[in-house]
């Protein structure tokens, strides 16, 4: 898989200090600067190719695995779910604790049933954080995980995540901060 556009992007990416974390700022992650629609095509591809979409829903925690879910949503035919930082109130409601490097907060979910098969996309798995609250969440409701999907891996998240839930997570581009800039390691 070559992902051109995607690995200049990352190069270009400002990191800015959030306490003691390194945050690369990207338009995949962050949706700044703007995002290139031949950026964004090349990701989606690259996802339908290492994907399992053989799922009842996809799944996005808000606020950048959206840019994903939508369109791989329309293309194939598959409802999608936004994992909201809101709370609804709506019944059946799942509340999950989310700490990331750099925020603690809340993920909100609705619209996900006991023995749904679904597919979890999402931008960046840094920390875990994010991640670890959505697949709590998806235990918790009894959801069957068939795919965890994020587009890029940074850190140490991804391993423990694979060793806490049982999943693979599978990453297109792995990348590190070091000395304020970004590095692709693959």
């Amino acid at each position: 898989m070559h992902l051109q556009k995607l690995s200049e992007s990352l190069r270009r990416s400002p990191v800015v200090k959030v306490g003691d974390y390194d945050y690369f700022v990207n338009p995949i992650t962050d949706g700044i600067p703007s995002v290139d629609p031949k950026l964004l095509s090349e990701v989606l591809t690259a996802i339908k190719e290492v994907g399992d979409f053989n799922c009842d829903l996809i799944v996005a925690p808000e606020s950048m695995g959206i840019p994903f879910a939508v369109p791989l949503s329309l293309e194939l035919g598959i409802p999608y779910v936004v994992i909201r930082k809101k709370k609804y109130g709506l019944p059946g409601e799942t509340v999950e604790s989310q700490v990331t490097g750099y925020s603690r907060s809340f993920l909100h979910i609705n619209g996900v049933s006991r023995g749904d098969r679904v597919t979890i996309i999402d931008s960046v798995i840094s920390s875990g954080g994010t991640m670890r609250a959505v697949l709590r969440g998806m235990k918790s409701i009894g959801a069957e995980i068939v795919d965890v999907i994020s587009v890029i891996d940074k850190g140490a998240g991804r391993e423990s995540i694979e060793a806490e839930f049982g999943v693979n997570v599978k990453a297109l581009m792995r990348i590190e901060v070091i000395d304020g800039r970004v590095r692709i390691i693959d």
